[in-house]
């Protein structure tokens, strides 16, 4: 049986290498039966252990006479446990031997020394799944940056340059950049360039007085800096910094290119998201939007590569799929009735805690009395496009197409009306859905007039709540009655026993206390100060639910070309995850766990 200390796991693969001399040569090795404890609640215990062969359970005795006592959770090979024990001077639980068990043991005050000496080492001992997903996500900052560094000047982030002639009039170049929503322009005299900024004319016309009709070229810089064609991004960004300029032109064979812009080589540490954006603000066309729309998975993986919190990869991917979403609304939607509806997104869309993309969950809100002919065709290419974009249709047709779905103000407000007074299972949700709805096109003041109007209606309706929440408890946590994940072959369902009971509790408790915000995490952030949520509870959820959603995409991504990815996108193979994910997985469950009994009590359920 192998003895050695495995050092490359989390927390020791941050000690220093003194350290880890320091940690190898006072480690002990303990040998226990069946039954014996390895630590004995209200004792100091001996040290941090590390399993090595066995199985351990933390135990809590019941105070009911029956000699009983309560599992949170098993610990096996490579596992750790005392830690927070040992740095307190005394343990809360029993730690007992299921099974014979041989752990290594670093000595409590080793472990104090290692503490002390190394903080991001004693911050991982904390209890908080803040300080441990902290610690973890920042493992991958290096290869991130390696990536960066190693990203080349190429068409992805080079725009096309505004040229214009040496007569153009300071009149003219101006009209010109309006009208092309461009900065610079270089003015070409002769075989030479020069460079123009919106700077160079504001300060020619307003601090030099010139005529209007001054020749740019007067006033055009021609000792250009430049940047080859597959020279290295980082290149460009530092010869920006050192001349403390925004722009550097690219040349090729002393050709010119293009021009890159500070704000694009900057963007590029958000994984292109620059370019994408800029792809949808100038699309013409749907064909132009549909090249934007499907670089989005790129951009997700160049995300998720980089080592982006999943929260604000979900704020980017949101903000791009809504303007994709707005952008052909508009193209699709005529002019003259625009002012007067308003598409709405909804379920995840609306709380902009999409990834990767799921079904759609849109709606229209019309003026009442609009007459909007030809509107099922315009509305049924709209759905029918997304599609094609790559935005799956919703097998509930809660979708634009579907006429139950788009109604006048009065019509819309009346109906989540109906829906509060019903307790079926089936209305509930479809209120679940509507309530996160955000508007995306159109007049937003339709949508704002509705939900305004709907929250004066469930002010204090404590029946109406109690309804709504049942929902969050649906489902079961997928924990062991001793307090680990449970196995199952097919995998566990992380929406429904993880990120839907946070979700669906935070929505009513937001709902309640008239929080306008759909976001679930910021959601948490507004009732954290309201002071409806603790702030350790709070804390607690938002990392939790970054957990679910962080796995959920890693697992998505490693199986975005399986042909069942698409029927089983929120399925988690526990056992392709490594050991401090597997951890954190299993903390972030507990987080669920306590939560749906904070819900249960709140808004009684358990009567």
């Amino acid at each position: 049986m192998p003895t050695e200390f495995n050092e490359s796991n989390l927390p020791f693969s941050l000690l220093e290498p003194d350290e880890l001399k320091l940690l190898r040569g006072n480690l002990d090795l303990g040998y226990y039966q069946q039954g014996e404890y390895l630590i004995t609640a209200g004792e100091a215990p001996e040290g941090l252990f590390i399993i090595l062969k066995g199985r351990v359970r933390e135990t809590e005795s019941l105070d009911d006479g029956a000699q009983q006592e309560h599992v949170f959770v098993h610990y096996g090979s490579e596992d750790y446990f005392g830690a927070w024990s040992a740095l307190k001077g005394k343990a809360m639980h029993n730690f007992i031997a299921e099974e014979e068990t041989i752990a290594h043991i670093l000595p409590t005050k080793v472990l104090l020394e290692l503490v002390y000496s190394n903080p991001r080492f004693g911050d991982y001992f904390s209890r908080t799944l803040a300080a441990k997903t902290e610690i973890h996500e920042q493992q991958g900052e290096e290869q991130g940056m390696a990536e960066f560094m190693l990203a080349q000047v190429d068409g992805e982030c080079m725009r096309d340059p505004l040229i214009v002639l040496e007569g153009a009039t300071l009149k003219e170049t101006t009209a010109m950049m309006r009208e092309k929503h461009a900065d610079c322009v270089l003015v070409r005299k002769g075989a030479r360039y020069g460079i123009v900024t919106g700077t160079d004319l504001l300060n020619a016309v307003v601090l030099k007085e010139l005529s209007l009709d001054t020749p740019v070229s007067d006033i055009a810089s021609y000792r250009l800096i430049t940047v080859e064609a597959g020279d290295y991004l980082f290149n460009a960004l530092t010869l920006m910094t050192l001349q403390h300029i925004e722009r550097v032109v690219v040349m090729k064979d002393h050709q010119l290119l293009g021009i890159i812009e500070l704000t694009d080589v900057l963007s590029y540490f958000s994984s292109h998201s620059h370019v994408i954006g800029l792809r949808i603000q100038r699309a013409q066309t749907i064909e132009d939007l549909s090249r934007a729309a499907h670089g989005l998975n790129d951009l997700i993986r160049s995300l998720a590569a980089h080592g982006v919190k999943a929260r604000f990869a979900m704020d980017l991917v949101a903000a791009m799929n809504e303007r994709v979403m707005a952008k052909l609304f508009t193209l699709l939607v005529p002019e003259d009735i625009l002012p007067h509806v308003c598409l709405v997104v909804m379920g995840s869309e609306g709380r902009g805690e999409q990834i990767m993309k799921t079904d759609q969950d849109n709606a229209v809100i019309m003026r009442d009395g609009l007459d909007w002919p030809g509107r099922e065709a315009v509305l049924k290419r709209f759905t029918e496009t997304l599609i094609e974009f790559g935005y799956p249709e919703c097998p509930g047709n809660i979708m634009v197409s579907n006429p139950y779905w788009v109604q006048h103000l009065s019509d819309w407000s009346q109906r989540m009306s109906d829906w509060a007074g019903s307790a079926d299972g089936e209305t509930m949700m479809n209120l679940a859905i509507a309530v996160d709805a955000k508007p995306v096109a159109g007049n937003p003041a339709l949508f704002k007039a509705a939900r305004n109007w709907f929250l004066r209606q469930m002010h204090d309706n404590q029946v109406f709540f109690s309804h709504f929440s049942r929902a969050a408890l649906e489902f079961d946590t997928p924990l062991t009655f001793f307090g680990s994940i449970k196995k199952r072959e097919q995998g566990i369902d992380i929406k429904k026993g993880g990120i839907f009971p946070i979700v669906h509790g935070i929505r009513t408790m937001a709902l309640q206390h008239r929080v306008l915000e759909t976001n679930t995490f910021k959601r948490i952030d507004v009732l954290r100060d309201q002071g409806v949520l603790k702030k350790q509870q709070a804390g607690d959820l938002v990392e939790a639910l970054s957990i679910f959603v962080q796995i959920r995409l890693q697992q998505q991504l490693a199986r975005i070309d399986d042909e069942a990815f698409s029927e089983a996108p929120n399925l988690i193979l526990p056992e392709r995850l490594d050991r401090l994910d597997k951890d954190l997985l299993r903390e972030a469950l507990h987080v669920v766990k306590e939560f749906k009994k904070h819900l249960s009590m709140r808004y009684h359920l358990e009567r």
